[in-house]
């Protein structure tokens, strides 16, 4: 299902950037690998460059461990990949395919470190742009947090929206990795995330919360499903840099979202309401 947001202001269409966020459904009945292939597929149909070579969506983003699914730890080590393996090669074609820039949401990723929860992000030539280890490893010393290691490096990447800070579901919750984001000069934020339903209006608050207090756009990207025994709770999000709803993703359904964001609001807002210049702690 493709639903592109029903109000958009007119005068923004030729400055505007096409995002898409696709809410992946993500369940232990359907393998990880049939699930790339059907994703890939899908992507290709609604999103595909037409015979011109014109794009229909200029970014596009996946959620977090959409592969073996966020909660299912057995098939998140199982399915555990380097950078440079079928995964990303996967996505990167994905990319040229869609002639879009493709946050590939995040894949369980094998290196020297140990096993992190990897984000990269594609060019429309498949050029790799972007590489982010999350940082806040969710589960209170078990799950994710006892079994993954966390990223230490902050990551910034040119994107359509201008400079896009990245961050993955549980690094929601600590504002102070956004506002370093902001300091390095971030406009936009991507969040691909395996956020539970049980705790999906936390989701809500906390994304709409670092769109207002850092005055950059957000588009925050979650599945639908249930694996490893947790229901995620969809309700994808675009907003604005004034924290208004661009687009929202239902709670249950895979989807497209697909909404055209104007990046000049960003700056226009922030000198409009400079509120950023004001912080006394750093």
């Amino acid at each position: 299902m493709v639903r592109e947001a029903a109000v958009r202001e007119a005068a923004v269409r030729e400055a505007a950037v096409r995002v898409a966020a696709v809410q992946v459904s993500v369940d232990d009945a359907e393998e990880p690998l049939e699930r790339r292939e059907r994703v890939v597929s899908w992507l290709t149909d609604e999103l595909g460059a037409d015979e011109s070579g014109g794009s229909r969506a200029d970014l596009v983003v996946l959620p977090e461990l959409w592969g073996p699914g966020a909660f299912n730890l057995a098939r998140v080590r199982g399915g555990a990949e380097p950078l440079d393996g079928p995964f990303t090669q996967a996505m990167a074609d994905l990319a040229v395919r869609l002639g879009a820039v493709l946050h590939a949401g995040s894949f369980p990723e094998i290196h020297d470190g140990g096993l992190s929860n990897t984000s990269v992000v594609f060019a429309p030539d498949g050029a790799r742009l972007a590489v982010y280890r999350k940082i806040h490893l969710f589960g209170f010393d078990t799950g994710e947090a006892a079994e993954l290691t966390g990223g230490e490096a902050h990551e910034v990447v040119q994107t359509g929206l201008g400079a896009t800070g990245l961050a993955t579901c549980y690094d929601l919750r600590f504002p102070e990795l956004f506002r370093h984001l902001t300091d390095a000069g971030a406009h936009a934020f991507l969040i691909p995330a395996g956020w539970p339903a049980a705790r999906i209006r936390h989701w809500e608050v906390l994304a709409t919360a670092r769109a207002i207090e850092n005055q950059g756009v957000v588009v925050a990207c979650n599945a639908v499903g249930t694996a490893g025994g947790v229901t995620t709770g969809g309700t994808s999000l675009v907003l604005s840099a004034t924290g208004d709803e661009l687009a929202r993703g239902s709670a249950d359904r895979e989807e497209i979202l697909i909404v055209d964001v104007d990046p000049t609001v960003v700056t226009r807002w922030r000198e409009e309401f400079p509120a950023l210049r004001d912080r006394r702690l750093r």
